[in-house]
C-alpha cells in the first residue's frame, strides 16, 4: 500500500538563532542558513507530491525583537523573494503571504505582491508564508468581519464552516502535519484554529540543519498515524 503523503505540511522554523551561537556566529548566520532549508523542504515536497507547504516565517510576537534583527529579517525576506523567483518557477510553485499586513513596509509589500502576481497560476505546490501571524490575531479578525456582516443580516445562523470562511487561510485546507524543529513542543500562537485535528511531529534538529532526509522521517512517521478525528474506527 501506497504512504500518505499529506496535502498540506505545516513547519514551525525554530532554532536559528542557536544554531548560530553553537558556531559563535551572529544569529543572522542562521536566518540566512535557514532559507537554505526552505528551499530544501519546498523542492522536495514538490517531488514527494505535497500539494501545500506553510511555513511559520515570522510572528506577531517577533515584532518586539531587537530592532537591528527585525530590520535584517524584512531586508532578508525581501532579498530571498527576489532570488527564488526561478526556482519557484521551474518547480511550478506559487506563493502567498498570510498575516497582518498593515505592520510591513510599503517596499516589502510591494515584493510580496509582485512575486505572488508572478506565480499565481503555478499549481504544483503553494507555499505559504506566514508572516507577522499570530493565531488568536486570525480569529479575532475573523470574528470582527463576521460580526459586521451579522450586524446587516442578524437572523444569519452561523456554523463552524461559516466561520473558518472568515480566517485568512480559508483559501488552504488545514494542516495535516506541524513539524516543529529545534526541540520545542508547543505552537507558539501559530493556527489555533486550523490546527485542532493536525498531526503534530517535533524534532531536535534545528531548522538551520533541517533538510530533505528530516523532511521525509517527518512524513513516514505521519504515514503511520491513525487520523479518527474523535472517532473510532
Amino acid at each position: 500500500m501506497e504512504k500518505a503523503i499529506p496535502a498540506h505540511v505545516s513547519v514551525i522554523m525554530d532554532g536559528n538563532g542557536r544554531w548560530a551561537r553553537q558556531r559563535g556566529l551572529e544569529r543572522i548566520q542562521g536566518h540566512l542558513e535557514g532559507v537554505k532549508s526552505v528551499r530544501a523542504c519546498t523542492e522536495e515536497c514538490v517531488r514527494l507530491g505535497v500539494k501545500y507547504l506553510s511555513v511559520f516565517a515570522f510572528s506577531e510576537e517577533n515584532w518586539g525583537r531587537p530592532a537591528a534583527e527585525v530590520e535584517f529579517l524584512m531586508k532578508l525576506l525581501g532579498k530571498t523573494m527576489i532570488e527564488e523567483l526561478s526556482t519557484l518557477m521551474d518547480n511550478g510553485v506559487r506563493f502567498v503571504v498570510v498575516g497582518n499586513r498593515a505592520r510591513l513596509a510599503p517596499s516589502l509589500l510591494s515584493a510580496i505582491e509582485d512575486l505572488e502576481n508572478k506565480t499565481a497560476k503555478n499549481d504544483v505546490l503553494t507555499l505559504i508564508v506566514f508572516l507577522s501571524y499570530s493565531g488568536k490575531w486570525d480569529i479575532l479578525q475573523a470574528a470582527r468581519r463576521l460580526a459586521a456582516e451579522l450586524a446587516a443580516d442578524p437572523g444569519r445562523s452561523v456554523g463552524e464552516q461559516d466561520f473558518a470562511a472568515y480566517l485568512s487561510t480559508a483559501a488552504f485546507p488545514d494542516p495535516d502535519l506541524l513539524i516543529r524543529t529545534s526541540g520545542e513542543q508547543r505552537i507558539s500562537n501559530y493556527m489555533l484554529w486550523q490546527t485542532a485535528y493536525t498531526e503534530f511531529y517535533f524534532t531536535d534538529v534545528l531548522w538551520p540543519d533541517f533538510r530533505e532526509e528530516h523532511l521525509r522521517t517527518a512524513l513516514e512517521e505521519y504515514a503511520r498515524r491513525d487520523r479518527r478525528y474523535g472517532k473510532v474506527k
